[in-house]
């Protein structure tokens, strides 16, 4: 789809806003729902009120492409072992404190967002490159829907699966839209409480929650939750035992969760880096409440990064990082006891391996 520019900044007009009696125009993207004067910008910084209209005003525009194991995104149940055209924007739609890719997802400045490609270049560069699909990431793409939508139609015409790393903060009325050509999402869940959003994300965790609901509904898209571990805030046993709940209870049981370790970034640099054994007893309080698949990252534990049958514990994928080893699924099911083992999988791995691959388009 070639959506028309409206000036040389590469702006186009967005999706999801109303003209309001106040005089702004109001956005209904995402639950923020910022209320513009002609030339202001909302929080995410990439839509912008001009002349009337409500614009997106960094279509086509990237902070890079590179090619990435699916596993790092993470998504350890989707295509094991193949290779991932990652790429991103500026700007996002929460206010996180101890943001990981702040550079990019707190850019005040399109510039940032130097490489320019269309929907179909972008499709045609992962097909080139021998990438399975194309993920939306980096920083939220929720904020960049309009390019989103059309480089997820571009891929679908290559055979490409696309994969959306989002924090699933959006409005009911965007969602279906944002999602339409979807195959694979990583919700990044931050927290189990409504406070823990407000306080450190600037949001709310119904939105998210609501995301996740609709995610669990949709036989078509594969779907893993992360959450970030963060010594001090959402490291204690009451919340993760909240935040298991939480998943099991809006996700079911067989989704993947995977804990990450938090390190010192942004505007939380005080905050000392997650020790690997809080991220073993998150992983054990998950498996306690039921959940098959859990996960640890940013830890070196190829033991809480494998994947193991939940009926006869046999192991099914062996990760020392985003390296694969052993893997013994076939026909979807455990090769030793015939256990179906949720996802989407091959008889053999991708060979990608732990390569990171920046690339050109």
């Amino acid at each position: 789809m070639n959506r028309p520019v409206i000036s040389s900044k590469d702006a186009v007009k967005a999706e999801f806003w109303s003209s309001g009696d106040d005089g702004k125009l109001h956005c209904h993207l995402c639950p923020r729902g910022c209320r513009l004067k002609d030339g202001q910008r909302a929080f995410c910084f990439v839509r912008e009120a001009r002349d009337g209209e409500l614009l997106f005003t960094s279509y086509g525009r990237s902070t890079g492409y590179c090619l990435d194991p699916i596993e790092k995104k993470p998504l350890n149940h989707f295509l094991p072992g193949s290779a991932v055209f990652s790429f991103g924007t500026a700007g996002c739609n929460l206010g996180c404190r101890y943001c990981q890719n702040w550079e990019s997802s707190k850019a005040r400045a399109t510039e940032r967002a130097s490489a320019t490609a269309s929907p179909e270049q972008i499709a045609a560069a992962a097909k080139k490159y021998g990438a399975r699909s194309v993920a939306f990431t980096y920083n939220d793409p929720v904020v960049f829907l309009e390019y989103v939508v059309d480089t997820a139609k571009a891929c679908k015409d290559r055979d490409l699966h696309t994969v959306a790393v989002t924090a699933g903060y959006i409005t009911d009325a965007a969602r279906e839209r944002f999602f339409a050509e979807i195959d694979a999402v990583n919700i990044d869940l931050k927290g189990a409480t409504d406070g823990f959003y407000h306080k450190l994300c600037a949001g709310h965790l119904d939105p998210v929650l609501r995301t996740i609901d609709y995610l669990q509904q949709r036989d078509d898209i594969w779907f893993e939750i992360t959450t970030l571990v963060i010594p001090g805030h959402n490291d204690d046993e009451a919340h993760l035992n909240a935040l298991a709940e939480l998943v099991v209870t809006h996700a079911g049981p067989n989704t993947p969760l995977h804990f990450s370790a938090f390190h010192p970034d942004f505007k939380m640099r005080d905050v000392p880096p997650c020790p690997p054994d809080t991220l073993r007893k998150a992983r054990q309080i998950a498996m306690d409440y039921g959940l098959k698949y859990v996960y640890t990252g940013n830890i070196h534990d190829t033991g809480s990064q494998s994947t193991y049958c939940p009926r006869c514990s046999s192991l099914l994928i062996e990760r020392n990082w985003y390296q694969l080893g052993a893997f013994n699924i076939r026909d979807g099911r455990c090769r030793s006891c015939g256990q179906e083992i949720n996802g989407v999988f091959e008889d053999h791995p991708g060979s990608w391996g732990a390569r990171r691959q920046p690339v050109r388009v």
